[in-house]
């Protein structure tokens, strides 16, 4: 042992830190974001698009609408069920709370809230919470509207009925914490591809992103009922090619509570691309799933 990297203070149990709530992902963000650049700004979005994705899975959302608003905020709303605002029986708050102040709180560990499922299981919500120096959460059961106000990860305001619908779903409004981030600028594009994949991957599904930050509003919508078939041709007519037969070749097989979807076009190229996704989250490292196909 070198003596001189010995350090001269008492360790006991002084030393022993223990972080309450939120303060954890406060304290060290690149743990559950990546980092605090631009992309770990981009994935505070990714990872609320992602719970409105799980519900479109399970069968409960056709529509995901993603605005970037002028003081930064960004929106997302869904028409999903709409995260529960009954008590929890253990935590004895509203379950949106829940979701929203406690790591590792969700529906995705196999109680029957999700088959399938992408993103932070039960840490997405509460670390974009902890993360934003605001946030605004709607929640439409099919009777109320349900709202609570969180700053930095902690509740403002207890929950509570501001009106009345018909319909379901959630709606998040956050600004990501300027004291944590490098910048709030969000890059539409970057953003644009990511959703444009998504609605590719989820056929049927209807993805929007409009941006109001400038004075001219601009806005793109996607939905392509030919899921992945779309997604190979749109590759293909992006980088020029040249299809060697008129439509993508398409198969899919479900064994019990598990599906896989394959698509693929010859084209006059040499170069193959090949893009593989597991319960929607790009696999850049292959998988089984890669060397099945």
């Amino acid at each position: 042992m070198n003596e001189n990297n010995v350090v001269e203070t008492k360790y006991d149990e002084n030393q022993i830190q223990v972080l309450e709530g939120l303060e954890a992902v406060r304290k060290r963000p690149g743990m559950y974001i990546g980092s605090v650049s631009i992309s770990g700004l981009h994935h505070l979005v990714y990872e609320i698009v992602d719970n409105s994705i799980d519900e479109a899975l399970a069968g409960y959302c056709d529509c995901i609408n993603v605005t970037l608003n002028p003081d930064n905020t960004v929106t997302v709303e869904d028409n999903g069920r709409g995260i529960p605002v009954g008590i929890h029986p253990t935590e004895g708050i509203p379950t949106v709370q829940v979701v929203l102040t406690i790591l590792h709180a969700g529906g995705k560990f196999g109680g029957g809230g999700y088959k399938v499922s992408g993103g932070l299981h039960g840490v997405g919500s509460s670390v974009v919470n902890a993360l934003s120096e605001r946030l605004e959460v709607e929640v439409s059961d099919g009777e109320h509207v349900h709202y609570q106000s969180y700053e930095r990860g902690k509740p403002t305001c207890d929950l509570k009925i501001i009106g009345d619908t018909d319909k379901t779903g959630t709606k998040i409004t956050f600004l990501p914490d300027a004291e944590i981030f490098e910048t709030l600028d969000f890059d539409y594009e970057v953003l644009l591809k990511r959703l444009r994949e998504q609605a590719f991957l989820n056929a049927g599904l209807s993805i929007s992103l409009t941006d109001k930050r400038d004075v001219d509003e601009v806005k793109e919508i996607y939905c392509f009922e030919g899921g992945i078939s779309s997604f190979v041709e749109f590759e293909t007519n992006k980088r020029g090619l040249t299809p060697l037969h008129e439509k993508p070749i398409h198969f899919s097989a479900v064994s019990g509570d598990r599906e896989a979807n394959i698509a693929l076009m010859y084209n006059d190229s040499y170069n193959e691309l090949l893009l593989s996704f597991a319960n929607n989250v790009r696999t850049i490292d292959g998988g089984t799933h890669e060397n099945g196909f």
